[in-house]
Protein backbone atom coordinates (compact mmCIF):
# COMPACT_ATOMS: atom_id res chain seq x y z
CA UNK A 1 0.00 0.00 0.00
CA UNK A 2 1.54 3.15 -1.12
CA UNK A 3 1.54 6.04 1.69
CA UNK A 4 0.66 9.42 1.47
CA UNK A 5 3.42 12.28 1.94
CA UNK A 6 1.65 13.50 5.06
CA UNK A 7 1.42 9.81 6.58
CA UNK A 8 5.48 9.86 5.93
CA UNK A 9 6.26 13.16 7.30
CA UNK A 10 4.15 12.15 10.25
CA UNK A 11 6.14 8.95 10.84
CA UNK A 12 9.21 10.63 10.69
CA UNK A 13 8.23 13.26 13.02
CA UNK A 14 6.92 10.63 15.21
CA UNK A 15 10.37 8.36 15.03
CA UNK A 16 12.23 11.63 15.51
CA UNK A 17 10.36 12.05 18.81
CA UNK A 18 11.40 8.27 20.21
CA UNK A 19 14.81 9.02 19.15
CA UNK A 20 14.84 12.37 20.71
CA UNK A 21 13.95 11.40 23.81
CA UNK A 22 16.73 8.35 23.99
CA UNK A 23 19.71 11.27 23.40
CA UNK A 24 18.01 13.46 25.98
CA UNK A 25 17.55 10.94 29.17
CA UNK A 26 20.99 9.41 28.14
CA UNK A 27 22.68 13.25 28.05
CA UNK A 28 20.46 14.44 30.78
CA UNK A 29 18.98 16.70 29.30
CA UNK A 30 15.42 17.09 31.13
CA UNK A 31 14.27 20.16 30.17
CA UNK A 32 14.74 18.81 26.25
CA UNK A 33 11.87 16.48 27.53
CA UNK A 34 9.25 19.34 27.05
CA UNK A 35 9.47 19.51 23.67
CA UNK A 36 9.03 15.76 23.30
CA UNK A 37 6.02 15.32 25.62
CA UNK A 38 2.87 17.36 25.95
CA UNK A 39 2.74 19.63 28.64
CA UNK A 40 -0.39 17.53 30.58
CA UNK A 41 1.08 13.99 29.30
CA UNK A 42 0.72 10.92 31.49
CA UNK A 43 3.86 8.73 32.02
CA UNK A 44 4.01 4.99 33.90
CA UNK A 45 7.33 3.71 34.49
CA UNK A 46 6.28 1.19 37.06
CA UNK A 47 7.34 -1.73 34.67
CA UNK A 48 11.06 -0.74 35.01
CA UNK A 49 11.15 1.05 38.77
CA UNK A 50 8.27 -0.36 40.36
CA UNK A 51 7.38 3.18 41.79
CA UNK A 52 7.05 6.34 39.04
CA UNK A 53 3.76 7.13 37.43
CA UNK A 54 2.70 10.59 36.82
CA UNK A 55 3.26 14.08 35.00
CA UNK A 56 5.75 15.03 33.04
CA UNK A 57 7.42 17.52 36.25
CA UNK A 58 6.79 14.48 38.22
CA UNK A 59 8.55 11.74 35.70
CA UNK A 60 11.27 14.97 35.11
CA UNK A 61 12.57 15.29 39.07
CA UNK A 62 12.92 11.17 39.32
CA UNK A 63 14.85 10.65 36.29
CA UNK A 64 17.31 13.55 37.75
CA UNK A 65 17.32 11.82 41.00
CA UNK A 66 17.74 7.95 40.10
CA UNK A 67 19.93 8.53 36.99
CA UNK A 68 22.76 9.53 39.39
CA UNK A 69 23.10 5.56 40.12
CA UNK A 70 24.30 5.25 36.51
CA UNK A 71 27.68 6.89 34.76
CA UNK A 72 26.41 5.52 31.41
CA UNK A 73 23.01 4.11 30.07
CA UNK A 74 22.15 4.10 26.49
CA UNK A 75 18.53 3.51 24.93
CA UNK A 76 18.90 1.62 21.69
CA UNK A 77 15.52 1.57 20.34
CA UNK A 78 13.95 -0.29 17.27
CA UNK A 79 10.74 -1.82 15.58
CA UNK A 80 8.73 0.57 16.38
CA UNK A 81 5.09 0.32 15.11
CA UNK A 82 3.18 3.06 14.89
CA UNK A 83 -0.43 3.17 13.42
CA UNK A 84 -1.77 6.98 12.68
CA UNK A 85 -5.25 7.62 12.79
CA UNK A 86 -5.16 11.39 11.48
CA UNK A 87 -3.98 13.71 14.70
CA UNK A 88 -3.73 10.71 16.79
CA UNK A 89 -1.36 7.91 16.74
CA UNK A 90 0.04 4.62 18.87
CA UNK A 91 3.36 3.32 19.01
CA UNK A 92 4.83 0.10 20.55
CA UNK A 93 8.58 0.77 20.42
CA UNK A 94 11.57 -1.85 21.55
CA UNK A 95 14.44 -0.58 23.83
CA UNK A 96 17.55 -2.27 24.87
CA UNK A 97 19.08 -0.17 27.86
CA UNK A 98 22.47 -0.98 29.11
CA UNK A 99 23.19 1.21 32.46
CA UNK A 100 26.93 1.26 33.89
CA UNK A 101 26.17 1.72 37.66
CA UNK A 102 28.02 4.22 39.36
CA UNK A 103 28.74 1.31 41.75
CA UNK A 104 30.84 -0.99 39.03
CA UNK A 105 28.70 -3.34 36.73
CA UNK A 106 26.19 -3.56 34.32
CA UNK A 107 22.55 -3.79 34.31
CA UNK A 108 20.50 -4.55 31.28
CA UNK A 109 17.02 -3.48 31.14
CA UNK A 110 14.71 -4.83 28.13
CA UNK A 111 11.53 -3.25 27.34
CA UNK A 112 8.84 -1.69 25.14
CA UNK A 113 7.52 2.08 24.87
CA UNK A 114 3.85 1.70 24.42
CA UNK A 115 2.85 4.97 23.76
CA UNK A 116 -0.21 7.40 22.15
CA UNK A 117 0.95 10.79 20.38
CA UNK A 118 -0.72 13.69 19.31
CA UNK A 119 -0.40 16.26 16.86
CA UNK A 120 -0.12 19.91 18.60
CA UNK A 121 0.47 23.30 16.98
CA UNK A 122 4.38 22.50 17.30
CA UNK A 123 4.31 19.10 16.17
CA UNK A 124 4.02 15.72 17.40
CA UNK A 125 4.33 14.87 20.72
CA UNK A 126 3.98 12.25 23.39
CA UNK A 127 0.93 12.38 25.03
CA UNK A 128 1.06 8.96 27.56
CA UNK A 129 3.97 7.02 27.50
CA UNK A 130 4.24 3.20 29.42
CA UNK A 131 6.47 0.62 29.38
CA UNK A 132 5.69 -3.39 29.00
CA UNK A 133 9.21 -5.17 30.56
CA UNK A 134 10.72 -7.74 28.46
CA UNK A 135 13.74 -8.73 30.84
CA UNK A 136 15.91 -7.19 33.90
CA UNK A 137 19.33 -8.23 34.42
CA UNK A 138 21.54 -7.36 36.81
CA UNK A 139 19.16 -5.09 38.62
CA UNK A 140 21.04 -4.60 42.03
CA UNK A 141 17.74 -4.09 43.96
CA UNK A 142 16.72 -7.82 43.18
CA UNK A 143 18.61 -10.97 43.00
CA UNK A 144 15.26 -12.13 40.75
CA UNK A 145 16.71 -10.09 38.16
CA UNK A 146 19.72 -12.56 37.19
Amino acid sequence: MTKSLQELSDRLEIQDLLVDYSYAVDRREWDALDGIFTPDAEIDFRATTGSVHGDLATVKAYLGETMAYFSVTQHLIAASKIELDGDVATGRTMCHNPLVLTAGGVMFVGLWYIDRFVRTDAGWRIAHRAQELAYLHNDPRSAASQ
